[in-house]
C-alpha cells in the first residue's frame, strides 16, 4: 500500500497525531521499565534459600520471669521436640532464613587487609546444618565436641581468651568462591574482627542471608558457627516430613507449653509461610506495578479507539468516494490499520529513547540494574498488538460504510 496519502492526511492533523504519539511513547517507556521492575521483584521472590523449606517449622517463644537453668531447660526442650513422632531433627537457632534481621560480620582472609573482603551472616545452633537440611558439598559437618555455649563464648570474649573460642566453621560455596577464587577452601582460615579466626571444615551448597537489605549479590554469604544456644537466645527449629508439618507444629507448641507454662508463643509456622510473609511487600509492589501497566495500556487503547472513531466519523464522505471508485472493505480496513501502525511506530521509537533515559535515572538514583535489551522489542510488540486491536473496531465500522450512504451525506 502506498503510504503517501496516509502521511498527507496525518500532516493535516499534526496536533492530534503528536498527542497520540506522545501518549504511546510515555506508555512504552513506563511499561518497559515497569515490566522490568516486576521481573526483578519476581526473581527476588524466587531466590533459593538452600534449606529444606517444605520440611521445616519454627516456634518463637517469649519467657516470663528469670531462668537460672537456661542451658538445662534448652536441652530438655530440644529433646522433647525430637521425641515427637515424625520429627527428624530439632534445635535452637539464632536466626532463620527470611528473617528481617540477622547477625553479620566483616570477613578478611588476612589481618593486614584494611577493608574486609565481604560481610557475611552467621548462623548458630547445635546440629543446625542437618536441621536446616542444607547440602554439604565439600568437607564435613561440625562435630559435637567442637560446640561451645554462646553464653560461655561471650565470657571468653570478655576475658580475651580467644584460644578457647570455636575454631571451625561451615561456609557457603558463594562465600568460599569470593574469598579464595579457584581454590579449595578446606583448611583455609578467615578472620572476623581482629582476634577471632575460623578454619573452614565444610562447604554448604547454598544458605541465604536473612534480611531484606541483603538480597543482592551477597545473598549467599553465610556461615555456620559451632555455638550452642540457650532458651532466650534463639527460636526452635524443627524438621519433619512435609505432610506432617501441621501436626508436628501443634504438638511442638503443646509440648513446650506443658514443659514450661510461663512462656508465650510470639510466632510459629512453616518455613514456606515465613517466606510468604517475608515477601509480602514485594508481592504487593508487583501487584501495584501490574495494575499501573494495565491502566496505562487501557488508557492508551481508549485514546487510539477514540481518535480512530473520530476520524472515521470525519471521513465518511471520503470513505464513500473511495468505495464508489472501487475500494474494497479490505482496502479501507488496511488503510486505518496502516495509519495506526505508523503512529504507533513513531510513539514506540520515541518511547524507546524515553525508556532508556528513565532506566539511567533509576540506575543512578536507585542502583537498579541496566534494562536488558530484550524488553525493547517486547514492549514494541505489545504496543503494536495493542494498537492494531484498538483500531480494529473503528476500522471495521469504516469498512462497513456503504458507498451510496456516504455519497448522499455530502
Amino acid at each position: 500500500m502506498d503510504i503517501r496519502p496516509i502521511l498527507f492526511t496525518l500532516r493535516r492533523h499534526k496536533l492530534t497525531c503528536c498527542l497520540l504519539v506522545l501518549q504511546i511513547a510515555f506508555t512504552c517507556a513506563i511499561v518497559c521499565n515497569t515490566i522490568f521492575l516486576i521481573s526483578q521483584r519476581l526473581d527476588l521472590m524466587r531466590v533459593s534459600s538452600g534449606v529444606a523449606e517444605q520440611e521445616l517449622v519454627y516456634v518463637q517463644m517469649a519467657y516470663i520471669g528469670s531462668r537460672p537453668d537456661e542451658k538445662a531447660r534448652a536441652a530438655v526442650d530440644v529433646a522433647a521436640l525430637q521425641s515427637i513422632p515424625g520429627v527428624k531433627s530439632a534445635t535452637l537457632a539464632n536466626e532463620l532464613p527470611f528473617d528481617n534481621g540477622s547477625d553479620n560480620s566483616d570477613v578478611r582472609t588476612d589481618l593486614a587487609q584494611r577493608m574486609p573482603v565481604l560481610k557475611a551472616s552467621q548462623y548458630f545452633g547445635e546440629n543446625l546444618a542437618h536441621t536446616l537440611g542444607v547440602r554439604i558439598v565439600e568437607g564435613r559437618d561440625l562435630r559435637p565436641e567442637e560446640y561451645v555455649d554462646l553464653s560461655d563464648a561471650f565470657t571468653l570474649l570478655a576475658a580475651k581468651q580467644y584460644d578457647k573460642l570455636p575454631k571451625v566453621a561451615l561456609i557457603t560455596r558463594a562465600m568460599a568462591d569470593r574469598l579464595w577464587p579457584g581454590q579449595s577452601p578446606l583448611g583455609k582460615r578467615y578472620y572476623v574482627g581482629k582476634n577471632i579466626s575460623f578454619t573452614v571444615v565444610g562447604v554448604i551448597a547454598s544458605l541465604i542471608r536473612p534480611g531484606q537489605d541483603r538480597l543482592d549479590a551477597s545473598v549467599q554469604y553465610s556461615s555456620v558457627w559451632p555455638l550452642r544456644l540457650t532458651l532466650i537466645q534463639g527460636s526452635f527449629l524443627i524438621r519433619c516430613a512435609s505432610q506432617d508439618r501441621d501436626r508436628v507444629l501443634r504438638a511442638a507448641v503443646d509440648k513446650l507449653k506443658a514443659l514450661d507454662p510461663n512462656r508465650i508463643v510470639l510466632d510459629k509456622g512453616t518455613m514456606e509461610q515465613h517466606r510468604r510473609d517475608f515477601f509480602q511487600n514485594d508481592r504487593a509492589m508487583a501487584g501495584i506495578l501490574v495494575g499501573i501497566c494495565i491502566a496505562l495500556l487501557i488508557v492508551t487503547a481508549l485514546g487510539i479507539v477514540g481518535l480512530a472513531s473520530f476520524w472515521v466519523a470525519q471521513r465518511n464522505h471520503s470513505i464513500g468516494v473511495r468505495r464508489a471508485l472501487g475500494a474494497t472493505r479490505g482496502n479501507i480496513l488496511h488503510y486505518f490499520q496502516t495509519e495506526n501502525f505508523l503512529l504507533t511506530t513513531m510513539g514506540i521509537a520515541l518511547g524507546m529513547v524515553l525508556a532508556y533515559g528513565i532506566n539511567l535515572f533509576l540506575i543512578v538514583h536507585y542502583e537498579l540494574p541496566r534494562l536488558p535489551a530484550i524488553y525493547f522489542p517486547v514492549g514494541a510488540l505489545l504496543l503494536w498488538c495493542l494498537g492494531q486491536a484498538a483500531v480494529l473496531g473503528p476500522a471495521l465500522r469504516a469498512a462497513a460504510v456503504p458507498p451510496v450512504v456516504a455519497t448522499r451525506s455530502v
